[in-house]
C-alpha cells in the first residue's frame, strides 16, 4: 500500500463541483492499494500516517505528528501512485489492486481511521475528484506498506 502524504493548511476535495471533504491543517494522504495488500498493509499505512513526525515543534524542527497537533486528515483515493514508470513513456498500472479490491481496502481504511482519528475527511473510489492544497514547506513524503 503506498501513501503520499503532504502537510497542509486547508485541503479539500470535490466530486461534480460539490465538496465531499475538506480539513484545516492537518494531512492530505493520497492512497494507492496494490495486488498484494492487505488489512495488514492498510492498518501499518494508517498508523504509520496518524504518528508520522511532519509538524514543527516550538524549536521549528519536525518533531510533531498528527495526532499531536489534533490535526485533520483528508485520504484521497489515487490508484495512480501504484504505477510503474520505470520504461517507456506510459505508465503500466500492473501492480495496481483490480477496482473491488481497491474499493474495499479504502473502504476499511475509512472505517479504521474514522474510528481511530477524529477529524478525517474522505474522497470518493472511483470518483473523477479535484483536489485542492495548500502544502505548507512544501513537506511531502512517499510512505509504503509491504
Amino acid at each position: 500500500m503506498i501513501g503520499l502524504i503532504q502537510r497542509v493548511s486547508v485541503a479539500s476535495v470535490s466530486v461534480n463541483g460539490l465538496v465531499i471533504g475538506q480539513i484545516d491543517q492537518g494531512i492530505l494522504a493520497l492512497l494507492a492499494v496494490e495486488k498484494t495488500d492487505t488489512t495488514t498493509q492498510a492498518d501499518r499505512l494508517l498508523q504509520r500516517i496518524l504518528d508520522y513526525r511532519i509538524f514543527p515543534d516550538a524549536d521549528d524542527k519536525m518533531n510533531l505528528s498528527l495526532r499531536d497537533i489534533d490535526g485533520g486528515l483528508l485520504v484521497v483515493p489515487q490508484f495512480t501512485l501504484a504505477a510503474d514508470t520505470e520504461k517507456g513513456k506510459r505508465p503500466s498500472f500492473a501492480a495496481a489492486a483490480p477496482p473491488e479490491m481497491g474499493r474495499a481496502l479504502f473502504e476499511y481504511v475509512q472505517q479504521q481511521a474514522g474510528a481511530i482519528h477524529p477529524h478525517c475527511q474522505f474522497g470518493q473510489f472511483g470518483a473523477d475528484m479535484k483536489v485542492m492544497l495548500i502544502n505548507e514547506g512544501p513537506v511531502t513524503f512517499s510512505l509504503r506498506c509491504n
